[in-house]
């Protein structure tokens, strides 16, 4: 079995590590600090503990995933790896630094990968020597059990290292689609409005945070509303990408970010890991609770949607990625109940271009522009999956 390098021990990097060597792997995990290769040990057996405990894995198969892991404090042991997956702080200029480290080790053969939710992929490998073996793995939080990997190519990656990524990952039991290098890749571009677009209706008076989660937990099916979901990524990590997008869009006003959410992370109250964002969860607090009113849920839900569709739609019109990806990282990326373009088909094109166009006279922003794909789609009478 290839031996596989994950550089960066935190939540992301030690989930991914554990993947790797449920696979099979001897997996070189790395980070400069003890201390978080010390918590990624520990971590990763408590991981095991649970798994033996729930009876999906025996002792003898804990042990042997676990001990497949080699924790290394220096890149120099990442000299026999085939793969590197580089999963250290969102910051380009660290992510350039890392990979012309790595490129100095590595065998020229390896695949140097990237876990990135929303960084170019082009621009980290600009600077190597050869930046054709460069690639985007995006993985989702917990690794272990979120199915979906984007898989995304530089504009200097070859085919033949798409394809031999891609399969490898394939091999470790994920879904992988394919997105072009493009800010926020697939999930984290289309996945916005419905943090944004809740962040509007509450900052204009339309709805609370308790019935906006209502109606889109209840009402549409979402396994978490917008601000539970926040709270739960964290309000930090949330708006960082919120900005990153916003900012590598070229300040598209579909992106922008929210004075509310700045405020939660100015005041470090980023959910539940910090006991207050949104919502307060410290011990004796009391959980607000919606109005269900269901007209206006119904309003709520279907602007947010209509939203939602909008944007992977305009995906799919500047060839992000194909009809089916879109679909599939939504549902299983982020565990949409339905994919966005087929709830287009049975919601009705029309109402969604309506929708979109109502909210355009209304706020005259160009927040609320219409693809021009769904527009087409409407005057040609024609449906994503159908003809």
């Amino acid at each position: 079995m290839d031996t596989i390098g994950i550089l960066g021990a935190g939540a992301m990097g030690s989930g991914i590590a554990q993947v790797a060597a449920a696979a099979g792997h001897k997996v070189v995990l790395c980070d400069n600090l003890t201390i978080a290769l010390s918590k990624a040990s520990k971590g990763i057996q408590a991981s095991m503990k649970t798994l033996t405990e729930r009876g999906k894995i025996s002792d003898s198969d804990a042990y042997s995933l676990f001990s497949r892991i080699q924790f290394a404090d220096h890149m120099s042991q990442f000299r026999d790896c085939t793969m590197v997956i580089e999963a250290i702080q969102e910051d380009i200029e660290q992510k350039q630094i890392a990979f012309k480290s790595m490129e100095a080790i590595v065998a020229e053969s390896a695949i140097l990968a990237s876990n990135t939710s929303s960084l170019s992929i082009s621009a980290m490998g600009a600077q190597l020597r050869h930046p054709e073996r460069i690639l985007g793995v995006h993985f989702f939080n917990p690794a272990p059990l979120m199915r979906l990997v984007e898989i995304i190519p530089a504009l200097q990656t070859t085919a033949e290292v798409v394809e031999r990524g891609k399969k490898l990952i394939d091999n470790w039991g994920k879904v992988t689609v394919i997105a072009k290098d493009t800010p926020g890749f697939i999930v984290n571009r289309v996945a916005r409005p419905y943090y944004g677009e809740a962040l509007r209706m509450l900052d204009e008076g339309i709805a609370d945070i308790a019935t906006i989660d209502w109606a889109m937990r209840d009402l549409a099916g979402f396994r978490m509303g917008p601000f539970e979901l926040m709270d739960f990524i964290g309000n930090d990590i949330n708006y960082a990408v919120t900005e990153v997008v916003f900012e590598n869009f070229y300040f598209d006003p579909r992106y922008k970010p929210s004075f509310t959410q700045k405020r939660l992370v100015d005041s470090h109250y980023f959910g539940r890991k910090t006991g207050r964002g949104f919502y307060d969860y410290r011990p004796g607090a009391e959980m607000p609770q919606p109005v269900k009113d269901k007209a206006l849920g119904g309003e709520i839900a279907n602007r947010i949607l209509a939203m939602l569709i909008n944007e992977a739609a305009d995906a799919l019109h500047w060839r992000i990625a194909s009809r089916d990806d879109i679909d599939l990282a939504m549902t299983r990326g982020v565990n949409y109940p339905k994919g966005l373009l087929a709830w287009a088909d049975e919601i009705g094109i029309s109402v969604i271009v309506e929708k979109l166009d109502s909210l355009y006279v209304e706020y005259l922003e160009d927040r609320y522009r219409c693809s021009p794909l769904l527009r087409k789609m409407q005057r040609q009478d024609l449906t994503f999956y159908g003809k």
